[in-house]
């Protein structure tokens, strides 16, 4: 591959309603320490805002983050504002509500009249007046509950130009449907990786058919989730790898955006090396037999 390719734009883009964006883009969560939440140690300041710095260099034009992204030293969207304010025109930054965490840690969720409180953090850290795209982000206890009342209050702080698009995530085709009928949304953001199973890899082909983005989280880290990828990966995945010279992480990064045009990534790093590969995996084309050998991971990731 040459420098030329090894750029976000490589792999395409996507609207999210009228913001254009690069498909490969980059997640906050790592920004902060050797582990997310505050469970390492914290990370090296100046290493971290240059990774983001040489994120939009490569071409990254849509960041995720939190305001819920930090550790004792370090939070995601200050160091996204110290790194990238005054903010590029084309730059799409996508948050999410509704879990919080107080100043030492512990986790809370908000009430429906609590989520204006967690948009107007959001601004203050990243130093914007409205946010590009907010996710409402379900607690794992409401996967089978009603979002409506939270959905319909981000969905008025959108009426009131605080918030520019909606989104959700680990949420259901249901959840989907009811915050539909209250608001546009413009993505769905689910954990997805190489071995998912059927019910999301439908979900994920449904939003397709909207014209709705699908942002995988842990596209990389697959079950390993907050802790990272495992160190043995499978045969399968490897092997692929191998045949086109590439890590095991770019592989995966790789199949995931083979899932459909309106799949984006968002894989994180606090590492400069990992990023520029993260990038690159949008360059890697893989055949369609090694798709389907991919897809028989099914379930067994």
């Amino acid at each position: 591959m040459t420098s030329q390719t090894n750029t976000a734009a490589v792999a395409g883009t996507w609207k999210l309603g009228d913001l254009t964006v690069n498909r490969v883009g980059f997640g906050a969560m790592r920004l902060t320490g050797s582990a997310p939440f505050d469970l390492g140690m914290p990370s090296d300041r100046e290493r971290s805002i240059s990774v983001l710095r040489r994120a939009v260099e490569l071409g990254v034009n849509h960041i995720d983050t939190a305001a819920f992204y930090f550790s004792s030293k370090r939070s995601a969207n200050e160091l996204i504002n110290r790194a990238l304010a005054p903010y590029p025109d084309d730059l799409v930054i996508a948050t999410k509500v509704w879990p919080g965490r107080d100043p030492s840690g512990a986790w809370w969720w908000a009430r429906p009249e609590q989520l204006r409180g967690q948009v107007e953090e959001n601004l203050r850290q990243l130093g914007r007046d409205h946010l590009d795209i907010v996710n409402l982000r379900l607690p794992p206890s409401r996967r089978s509950s009603s979002i409506a009342e939270h959905f319909a209050a981000l969905a008025e702080l959108r009426d009131a130009g605080l918030i520019r698009h909606l989104g959700i995530s680990n949420a259901t085709p249901e959840h989907l449907a009811e915050a539909r009928a209250i608001a546009p949304v413009v993505c769905v953001q689910n954990s997805y990786s190489v071995g998912a199973p059927s019910d999301e890899q439908e979900f994920l082909q449904a939003c397709g058919e909207l014209g709705i983005a699908f942002v995988p989280f842990f596209a990389i880290a697959g079950s390993g989730r907050e802790a990272g990828a495992s160190a043995a990966d499978s045969e399968a995945v490897l092997s692929v790898a191998r045949a086109h010279g590439v890590s095991a992480a770019q592989v995966r990064l790789a199949w995931t955006l083979r899932q459909g045009p309106h799949v984006l990534v968002i894989p994180g790093t606090g590492d400069p090396d990992h990023l520029v590969e993260n990038v690159a995996a949008g360059a890697v084309r893989l055949s369609d037999d090694e798709m389907a050998r991919l897809q028989s991971l099914q379930h067994n990731p």
